[in-house]
């Protein structure tokens, strides 16, 4: 079991507000992909989605490992993931599949991801409030 900051345990990776935010951000790849042309279904379609996927996969993967060393392994997975979506996002915005607007509300989901993943990876490796069972 986790400690999350305000001293409660949490019960799942779903109690993570890294994880909450990883799938938010999925949510609205989904949604923004849904318009991008045919031919990239197997293209960059599939490669966005399934990046995005990744993160939000790889935290709930990591947050059941028992070690520090096996949860920081996931979360960095998960680290790699989001810079990978963070260059599907340029792409999408130089080749126009998205505007400026969506690019932005994707980039300030993907910020958001990546700030809390963070906080949570540091306090992995500072032990704070995670234990190796």
């Amino acid at each position: 079991m986790e400690v999350k900051k305000d001293n409660r345990l949490s019960r799942s990776f779903t109690d993570l507000e890294c994880w909450q935010k990883a799938h938010e951000f999925v949510k609205a790849v989904y949604q923004i992909t849904r318009q991008f042309p045919v031919d990239e279904q197997y293209g960059l379609t599939s490669q966005f989605r399934r990046a995005a996927v990744s993160i939000a996969a790889n935290i709930c993967e990591g947050y059941r490992k028992l070690s520090r060393a096996d949860k920081l392994r996931f979360m960095n997975i998960a680290q790699g993931s989001l810079e990978e979506c963070r260059y599907y996002l340029i792409l999408s915005l130089d080749i126009d599949y998205i505007d400026r607007c969506t690019y932005d509300r994707l980039d300030f989901l993907i910020s958001g991801v990546s700030w809390k993943l963070n906080g949570y990876a540091e306090a992995i490796s500072q032990n704070k409030g995670i234990t190796d069972l």
